[in-house]
């Protein structure tokens, strides 16, 4: 199993909309060849700097199934407009990619 999570910086005053955009998009994860399930997790406020922290969290049968979603024409649908939010971003995603320890 392959988890695979995106940290967003949302700027403070925007997190409903970034919520709304997450809600209302148009996805087909569940159509993608193993793909097993989806969560937005919201995290605390940085009221210091000014934003809230996300995570999209992905699972995966396996890493090579995630990558092949990456290089598929559904992923570029599902990101094609992510350039059009920026203004309520503090920065770039920031992805990091688990491997699951079997057994533990």
């Amino acid at each position: 199993m392959y988890i695979a999570m995106n940290r967003f910086k949302v700027v403070t005053g925007t997190e409903g909309d970034f919520e709304t955009v997450w809600r209302n998009r148009d996805s087909s994860l569940a159509e993608v060849p193993g793909f097993v399930e989806f969560r937005l997790l919201r995290g605390k406020v940085n009221e210091e700097e000014g934003y809230t922290l996300y995570s999209s969290h992905t699972v995966w049968s396996s890493e090579e199934d995630f990558q092949n979603w990456t290089k598929s024409e559904n992923f570029r649908a599902a990101h094609r407009n992510a350039g059009d939010r920026k203004a309520m971003y503090k920065g770039p995603p920031v992805f990091e990619g688990f491997n699951v320890v079997d057994g533990i």
